[in-house]
């Protein structure tokens, strides 16, 4: 290795292709430990002079002045684990790329350390990263508050996990909504009169929201000493004591008590039976059976169908004949599309939580759940590409049955043939790859996508628009002769 001149008679001082702080770092990778390089010689020598290797390895002290070969500077790592860091001591005089690739490095490292992931099986911690917790959230939140009623609220409301009462809520005021109205003539103007009662979608509204928050309420209080080993939820009011598990049982019970009831009379008895269902199964059955087996994702599946339920029943409810019993509600032929709506939500839970909890799989176990992301991954992908597909024939059935028109077959496919892909990658892989981060994403977006075209298109609905905005048709004379003479 030499230093020769660059070959331009008028540059007798450059350098040809190598610089001194490239030597050092060439000589740093060869040697097995560190070698102090000298330069004793070199300083009174000129450039246009060759040197030898013997030279450049002498052992004595280096004394470079900080800014020598400042546009070289770089940090020199060594795979055998020797490494020297070379920094100026003046951080303006480093190139503006690897200041914001330093500044980068700063913010992923703060935001690992801050949610505590990992990297497993060799995967980049950045691809597990998972949408922060809502409870969480709300509860680093209530510590900001001055106000002491604010900071109450918030802790409270974090017990409730609100993303998921908002779901739930949802899902049961759509089913409300799409339920088959029967036509009322009225024999004055002779139009459609509408049907559904504000009144009651407020009781509904309402006393879903309640009784979801006293489940979560409930589940908060069996599992607080688990929540902590896990990175999602170790930030709850319970797990950092602050909220009195006293206080907490008081607020699962009041809100319990005021759902169902306002439920029951505002609504009707079948609806509050089915809220108090959600909350035992969600609390009594689901969160214990989690310890147990690998089948507490099918008893969540068979909570998140609940609220459709509600709903139907609800809006059935204001056109019974009969004392309103759960037979008569649901149980009838025409009751099959609150059936096919739970059936949706029963389908959407395993893709949505089959990809989430492979994210965090090692939290799983480490708690001591049950879960099939770490007990057979292999089934985990399975399971969440099998009900992925079973959205085809759910959405063709509401056609079917005469919740919506058959446009909504034709317009739900692109989203759940979006579904099916992602899916489809995540048993592939096996959730790496991002698998598992693209299908938890399209299940977020599925879910409203397709509640959206269902409402857009209910069954009759645009006719019944276009009749109150045009009007019905004037009948003529023989018309209403013809019309008199039937009712005779």
């Amino acid at each position: 290795m030499s230093f020769r001149p660059a070959g331009n008679i008028f540059r007798p001082h450059a350098l040809d292709n190598i610089c001194w702080r490239c030597s050092r770092q060439m000589i740093a990778q060869l040697a097995p430990t560190p070698i102090p390089i000298s330069i004793s010689k070199l300083s009174t020598r000129s450039f246009s002079q060759a040197v030898s290797l013997r030279h450049v390895l002498r052992s004595t002290p280096i004394r470079l002045k900080a800014g020598y070969f400042i546009s070289n500077e770089l940090s020199i790592r060594n795979p055998g684990g020797i490494g020297h860091d070379v920094k100026s001591a003046d951080p303006d005089h480093i190139p503006p790329h690897r200041r914001r690739r330093q500044k980068r490095r700063q913010q992923d490292a703060a935001s690992s350390s801050s949610s505590g992931a990992s990297v497993v099986e060799g995967v980049a911690a950045t691809e597990d990263v998972l949408p922060p917790n809502a409870s969480s959230i709300l509860t680093t939140e209530s510590t900001k508050q001055t106000s002491s009623f604010r900071r109450q609220l918030s802790l409270y409301l974090s017990l409730s996990k609100p993303r998921l009462t908002v779901l739930v809520v949802l899902t049961a005021m759509a089913p409300y909504a799409l339920y088959p109205v029967p036509d009322f003539i009225s024999p004055s103007i002779g139009l459609d009169t509408p049907s559904l009662s504000p009144l009651t979608l407020a009781f509904l509204t309402t006393g879903t929201a309640l009784c979801s928050a006293s489940a979560n309420a409930f589940n908060m209080l069996y599992e607080p000493k688990w929540d902590a080993m896990m990175s999602r939820t170790r930030n709850r009011p319970l797990v950092r004591g602050l909220l009195s598990k006293r206080r907490a049982l008081a607020f699962a019970f009041l809100a319990a008590i005021t759902g169902v009831g306002g439920l029951y009379f505002g609504v009707n008895p079948t609806v509050a039976f089915l809220g108090f269902a959600n909350i035992a199964l969600y609390a009594g059955v689901y969160t214990p059976l989690k310890r147990v087996s690998w089948l507490n994702t099918w008893a969540g599946a068979v909570v998140g169908g609940i609220p459709p339920l509600m709903g139907w029943a609800a809006a059935a409810g204001e056109y019974a004949t009969g004392d309103g019993s759960f037979e008569e509600l649901l149980l009838r032929p025409e009751s099959v599309g609150g059936w096919l709506l739970a059936a949706l939500l029963f389908a959407w839970q395993f893709p949505h939580f089959m990809a989430l909890s492979w994210s965090i799989r090692e939290e799983y176990k480490a708690a001591g759940h049950r879960m099939l992301c770490w007990i057979n991954p292999a089934r985990n992908a399975r399971v969440a590409l099998r009900y992925s597909i079973a959205f085809f024939p759910i959405c063709i059935g509401l056609c079917a049955a005469g919740i919506t028109e058959w446009s909504f077959a034709v317009t739900s496919a692109p989203i759940n043939i979006w579904l099916v892909h992602q899916a489809v990658k995540f048993w592939r892989h096996e959730g790496f790859k991002g698998s598992a981060r693209g299908l938890f994403w399209a299940s977020v977006w599925h879910l409203p996508a397709v509640m959206v075209l269902a409402l857009v298109q209910k069954k009759d609905m645009w006719s019944k628009v276009w009749k109150s905005v045009v009007g019905e048709p004037a009948l003529d004379d023989d018309d209403e002769e013809y019309y008199e003479d039937e009712d005779e």
